[in-house]
């Protein structure tokens, strides 16, 4: 899968979605848990993870009306190396 790194670091450039990272990064949690690790209403924390859902960093898993949201780990890695790849030379 290839990863657009434009989007990505510009999901990553906002301290609440960088806070909503760092909650799902142990576990899943839907979007009444996260919004209890802020003073925003939900409609704002959607908002957010919309941003990250877009840029792949965040997949969502619905169980019944219950939807769960995991940060893909995965996406991290490929975007960082990506990155790194693109601008860092590598020295042999």
């Amino acid at each position: 899968m290839s990863y657009d790194l434009n989007k990505f670091f510009k999901a990553i450039s906002d301290p609440t979605r960088v806070k909503i990272m760092e909650l799902l990064k142990d576990k899943e949690m839907n979007v009444g848990e996260i919004c209890q690790h802020f003073e925003m209403q939900q409609p704002s924390i959607s908002h957010h993870l919309s941003i990250l859902k877009n840029a792949d960093i965040v997949k969502d898993r619905k169980q019944g009306k219950e939807v769960f949201y995991h940060l893909d780990s995965i996406c991290i890695v490929n975007c960082c190396s990506g990155f790194q790849r693109q601008f860092v030379e590598q020295k042999e």
